[in-house]
């Protein structure tokens, strides 16, 4: 039996106690072409880097690359790019089980590559020598059924969970290709399943590349399955569980839980808690794992000012690893570092700044520094896909990231996004990522509409 038949097979037994007929959202489907929503984004992305350490970016995520291959002169990584993307959401047909389906294209084309400077930002698809792309695109589509609140999906799309999550930080978004399985029968919880035998990457112009794992360099497995489910009773109150195997790989569990309490109209408090924990399976492609990571951080908000605090820690000689560029909810999983090194502990403070209450409404400010020691790779499998990052005993390092963000709040161009960053990373040589400056400009203008 198919992986979609099996699926299709699940789609009523997941149903959980259905609300009333009238009440489902099935029951008020208006038809395929009539619920049918698109949206078109045009976005702009400059990102320039300059690398202290010399090495071209053409790691797993952060230029790594093993130590022996290091120059010891700087290299400087820059492109400019611009990114369409189209997206079509269709309605459900009317009945017990509605049919629609979801289409996305997206284009990406070279504004600057950097000419002859070096290292790659990672933002442009490159070609067999590594050369950028002029342009470079691709499409996707999704069937989905839908029975009362219950939804299944078939084809290239967008996931958002904890284990298994698109990324949408470049030029392009990521998407993945399987099945999806999402009920929502009853009101304050959700339940998830799926399925996955590709992933395309933010700069990728094909779907053939299997799934996209972030640090090891191992031979990769064959299939990603999910499932997991978040309860919601109230605004204040959340909490997440999903369990996940990466075939011959690793079983990877995942707990997370937010708390939230007002204290008066301009003050409250949150916590935000992120655990891990993942075992090697199968044939152990990547080698030993043991590991378990956690995040907990503390927030207070007064006004337009917000204060957090956090902490996080590795338990385990290899990094924290995962599949997909976005699933990673861990709290110290900053712009240039997730601060996941075997054994890492780190601690984080950051500042937020709502300048509407100083006349400047859509205009947010943040700064945020991140600290990470006691970094210990020595007893990685040798055999397994992480020792090219040649951690050693006793790393440490620090980021530092400053964001300006601002949406305009009305006009033809109301919801457009600018954003203006600039990050830093040091770090000894015990830690595996390169020391690098960061500025980066992006420009978002959305249209929405319907049918």
């Amino acid at each position: 039996m198919s992986h979609f038949k099996r699926a299709a097979a699940l789609l009523p037994l997941i149903t959980v106690a259905p609300l009333a007929a009238a009440e489902s959202a099935q029951a008020k489907a208006n038809g395929l072409i009539e619920d049918s929503s698109w949206s078109l984004l045009n976005r702009s992305v400059f990102d320039q880097r300059d690398y202290r350490h010399g090495a071209n970016n053409s790691g797993a995520r952060n230029a790594y690359k093993p130590r022996s291959e290091r120059s010891e002169r700087s290299g400087k990584a820059e492109e400019w790019g611009y990114g369409l993307m189209g997206t079509l959401q269709s309605g459900f047909t009317q009945g017990l089980i509605g049919v629609g389906v979801n289409a996305h294209a997206y284009l990406g084309v070279q504004l600057d590559s950097g000419g002859g400077r070096a290292g790659k930002a990672r933002l442009l698809s490159v070609d067999n020598q590594g050369h950028p792309k002029t342009e470079y695109s691709r499409a996707g589509a999704a069937l989905k059924l839908r029975m009362a609140d219950t939804v299944l999906s078939y084809g290239e799309q967008r996931v958002k969970t904890p284990v298994f999550n698109a990324s949408d930080s470049r030029l392009l978004p990521e998407t993945a290709t399987g099945w999806l399985l999402t009920s929502n029968e009853v009101d304050i919880l959700k339940l998830v399943a799926g399925h996955f035998t590709e992933s395309a990457d933010r700069n990728a112009s094909s779907h053939n590349q299997g799934l996209v794992v972030n640090y090891s360099n191992a031979l990769k497995g064959d299939s990603f399955d999910l499932a997991g489910m978040v309860w919601n009773p109230s605004d204040s109150v959340s909490a997440s569980l999903y369990t996940s195997r990466y075939e011959d790989t690793w079983n990877q569990h995942y707990l997370g839980s937010t708390l939230s309490h007002a204290l008066s109209d301009q003050r409250s408090v949150s916590l935000d808690l992120n655990l891990y924990r993942t075992r090697d399976t199968g044939k152990a492609l990547s080698g030993q794992i043991d590991n378990t990571t956690w995040s907990l951080v503390s927030r207070y908000n007064h006004g337009p000012h917000g204060f957090s605090l956090g902490w996080q820690q590795v338990h385990g000689d290899t990094p924290f690893d995962y599949v997909s560029r976005g699933a990673i909810f861990i709290s110290n999983a900053v712009q240039l570092s997730d601060f996941n090194a075997p054994n890492e502990k780190s601690w984080q403070a950051r500042y937020d700044l709502d300048m509407g209450a100083y006349g400047v409404p859509g205009l947010n400010l943040t700064a945020l520094y991140v600290r990470g020691f006691d970094i210990d790779g020595s007893r990685v499998d040798p055999r397994g896909g992480y020792t090219y990052l040649g951690y050693g005993r006793g790393g440490k390092h620090w980021e530092r990231d400053l964001e300006a963000r601002y949406v305009l709040q009305s006009g033809k161009a109301k919801g457009t996004v600018f954003s203006l960053r600039h990050d830093v990373h040091r770090g000894n040589t015990a830690q595996a990522e390169l020391d690098a400056d960061q500025i980066r400009v992006a420009v978002e203008y959305p249209l929405t509409g319907g049918f």
